[in-house]
């Protein structure tokens, strides 16, 4: 049976792309540091994944699973020589920590002779994940060695939009295998990024070029889910569903999806109709109930999600690039400033650093924003309103206003 290799175990690994590799034949080997789900996939080799629905749900068994310690180095790498193919999903934030298990797998297998490729399809929220993943694997890789890696290593990145929410233990019903999905189950991968013959991989597509579907995936799916997450805070609700039924939200997070749509459009020379649907579609799978997403898991770590080219300020640059001005994306920036729940670190940092600084400088310093430009104005603004406590509706026709008007500026 072809191997592969699955570097993270958490919800995507597990409920996303370790599922399709499962269903396409192939033995899937997950490494990871969680002891409970190593110990309890090598006892069992499968586990559940409940596909939710707006009502409903069904549930799939994945078979043909196994674990290893991703501590263990020497037996990652053991297994890294004989897949047959391999993928990520462990955080950007770690993929600087799997570079040396993977370089040594990768030598292991060019010195017994196996230089078949292997293609390393890359499951992280980062533009260009590819370079970024090839650099820090190069790094530990000799001269000839870096050579067999640009011949035989495909670094291939994806566009995740299947939805996982955190699981509790009232969710996993007695199993910490069990993982909840949406039933979306695409998994668009960028086709020149494969070395080799492209394997055979359930509701995997190939596209080229793939600019675009890294970008649609961060600047609408998750510039909306940050941007619902974080009105959603202001707005006092738990769940992404309840935020979304806000009629109020709703609207905001829809025009900043339509703003970002017709960016993309332009950018790309993509049907403006097609992501016109995708945002209708995204605004829907966001109101899952069953799906049972918190606003605090989407929300987190606003720090990364309010940098320079991330999903937010990313999408209002792209926006202005292309002579649109991201009013709501904006309002979704100012929001995101005073998302504050207990235990978010970074949330507590960018409170801290306004409280001292003021938002102006905030803006400077985590949306890389030079503070004169439309973009940073209108965050100014409407940030202003949300904290004199001005209602979403207040400050939705504020934003109608100045769209309308074509204004940069909130007087």
């Amino acid at each position: 049976m072809k191997k592969a290799v699955m570097y993270g175990a958490g919800n995507i690994g597990r409920g996303f792309v370790g599922m399709l590799f499962s269903q396409s034949g192939y033995e899937v080997v997950f490494v990871d540091i969680n002891p409970v789900v190593i110990d309890r996939m090598n006892e069992e080799h499968r586990y559940p994944v409940r596909i939710v629905g707006e009502e409903k749900y069904r549930e799939e068994i994945v078979e043909n699973v196994r674990a290893v310690n991703a501590s263990n180095k020497d037996i990652v790498a053991e297994e890294i020589a004989g897949a047959d193919i391999m993928a990520t999903a462990v955080g950007v934030g770690v993929l600087p920590r799997i570079a040396a298990p993977i370089a040594l797998g990768l030598r292991k297998r060019w010195e017994r002779g196996n230089f078949n490729p292997l293609n390393i399809i890359i499951c992280e929220n980062l533009l260009g994940a590819d370079g970024f993943l090839r650099k820090l694997i190069k790094q530990e890789l000799d001269g000839q060695e870096a050579a067999y890696f640009d011949e035989k290593v495909g670094l291939v990145e994806a566009s995740i939009g299947r939805m996982v929410p955190v699981m509790t233990p009232e969710m996993q019903e007695g199993n910490p295998l069990r993982v909840w999905v949406e039933p979306y189950c695409e998994l668009p991968v960028d086709k020149a990024g494969f070395k080799g013959e492209i394997p055979q991989i359930k509701n995997m597509v190939p596209f080229e070029p793939f600019d675009f579907y890294i970008q649609r995936k961060l600047f609408m799916h998750n510039m909306g889910h940050a941007a619902t997450a974080y009105l959603g805070f202001l707005d006092g609700k738990t769940y992404i569903w309840e935020a979304v039924r806000n009629p109020f939200i709703k609207l905001a997070v829809l025009r900043a999806l339509q703003e970002s749509a017709v960016a993309m459009s332009q950018e790309h020379g993509a049907e403006l109709k097609n992501l016109l649907e995708h945002a209708e579609d995204l605004l829907y799978r966001f109101g899952n109930r069953l799906l049972g997403d918190t606003v605090e898991r989407v929300g987190r770590d606003p720090i990364r999600k309010l940098s320079s080219n991330d999903r937010l300020t990313g999408a209002a640059k792209l926006c202005a690039k292309q002579g649109i001005l991201p009013v709501y994306i904006s309002l979704g920036i100012a929001a995101g400033f005073l998302f504050a729940p207990a235990g978010d670190e970074a949330a507590a940092d960018i409170r801290e650093f306004i409280g001292c600084k003021g938002i102006e400088a905030a803006i400077r310093e985590f949306c890389g924003l030079d503070g004169t430009d439309g973009i940073s104005r209108n965050v100014r603004g409407f940030y202003g309103m949300f904290e004199k406590g001005s209602s979403l509706q207040e400050v939705l026709e504020k934003a109608e206003k100045i769209k309308r008007g074509h204004e940069w500026v909130i007087s």
